[in-house]
C-alpha cells in the first residue's frame, strides 16, 4: 500500500505544501545557525524546489558546498516526511550550488559522450544521486547514445554506450 501511495503523482497543492514545510524547517535551521538567506519555493517537474539565496557578502557560503547541500536536502526531506507521512523528492539549492553542480556534471558527461563516440567503447561514470543520473540520462539520450544505470545504493552509476 505504501509503495502504491509513493508512486502516485503528487498534485501541485501537495508539492507546495511540501515546499512550505521544508521552508519552515530550513528557516529554523538558518536562524539556529545564524546564517542569512531568503527561501524561494517553486514546483518543477513534479518536485518541490527550494532555493536559499543571499547577498554576496552573506555567510550562506558556509553551507553551499555541494556535499553539504546534499546533506541538508536529506535532512529537509526527512523533516517533510515526518510531517506528511510520505516520502519527499524535494530539491534544495543553496547559494546556486545546485546549478554549479549541474554545470560540472554536464561537462563530465559531455567528455564521456565524446569518448564513447570516438572509441565506440562503453564508459562508466562515477556513482551519483538519482537526480544526477536522471540529468545525465537525459543529456546522453539527446546525443543518440544509450545509457543504463548499474550497481546498487551508493555505487549506482551510469554506463554510456553506442546503441546496438
Amino acid at each position: 500500500m505504501a509503495d502504491l501511495e509513493e508512486s502516485k503523482e503528487r498534485t501541485v497543492k501537495q508539492l507546495e505544501e511540501e515546499g512550505d514545510i521544508a521552508a519552515d524547517y530550513l528557516e529554523e535551521l538558518l536562524d539556529i545557525t545564524d546564517l542569512d538567506g531568503d527561501i524561494d519555493i517553486d514546483v518543477r517537474e513534479g518536485r518541490a524546489y527550494l532555493a536559499v539565496t543571499a547577498s554576496k557578502d552573506s555567510n550562506l557560503a558556509l553551507v553551499s558546498h555541494p556535499d553539504t547541500v546534499e546533506a541538508l536536502q536529506e535532512l529537509t526531506r526527512l523533516a517533510v516526511q515526518v510531517k506528511t507521512s510520505s516520502y519527499s523528492r524535494l530539491i534544495l539549492d543553496v547559494g546556486g550550488s545546485r546549478q554549479a553542480k549541474i554545470d560540472q556534471l554536464t561537462k563530465v558527461v559531455e567528455k564521456f559522450i565524446s569518448q564513447v563516440k570516438e572509441t565506440g567503447e562503453p564508459k562508466h561514470l562515477e556513482p551519483m544521486s538519482s537526480y544526477e543520473r536522471k540529468l545525465a540520462h537525459d543529456l546522453i539520450g539527446e546525443t543518440g547514445l544509450s545509457s543504463e544505470s548499474e550497481g546498487e545504493g551508493r555505487d549506482r552509476h551510469i554506463v554510456i554506450s553506442k546503441p546496438e
